[in-house]
């Protein structure tokens, strides 16, 4: 099996894991940009703890779900995104949210994995990764 986007894959883990009910759900292959987006979603709540565990081969990470979470995706092909762009990001928030205050973007910026929230506050742009709601 070729796997071409292991963040996009563990999103739908994550997801499907949700929508039954599941207490836990196991991602692999493990990667440093899904343990950052996982802080992100830790952060805000979507999440509980994960936990890394080194098989020996790609790893896996162990997340406790919270059941808070109705949909999670990445954003493919990635969109880079300036600051002017963050600020005026309804056309992002129409395409990827639900509702105005409902739900987070995650962008890679020079400053780290961050929500589009915190992008607004500290003034930087970035490639919008991924959407949770």
């Amino acid at each position: 099996m070729a796997l071409l986007d292991p963040l996009a894959s563990a999103l739908v883990t994550i997801t499907n894991s949700e929508m039954r009910r599941k207490q836990e759900a196991v991602i692999w292959p493990a990667s440093k940009l899904i343990i950052r987006v996982l802080r992100v979603m830790q952060k805000y709540g979507y999440v509980g703890e994960f936990e890394y565990i080194d098989d020996g081969r790609w790893g896996k990470i162990m997340v406790q779900l919270l059941g808070r979470i109705n949909k999670a995706g990445a954003v493919r092909p990635r969109i880079s995104v300036t600051y002017r762009d963050v600020v005026k990001m309804p056309h992002y928030l129409r395409r990827y949210l639900p509702s105005k205050d409902i739900g987070i973007l995650i962008i890679s910026t020079n400053q780290g994995v961050i929500s589009h929230r915190e992008a607004i506050e500290k003034k930087v742009g970035g490639v919008l990764l991924a959407y949770v709601y």
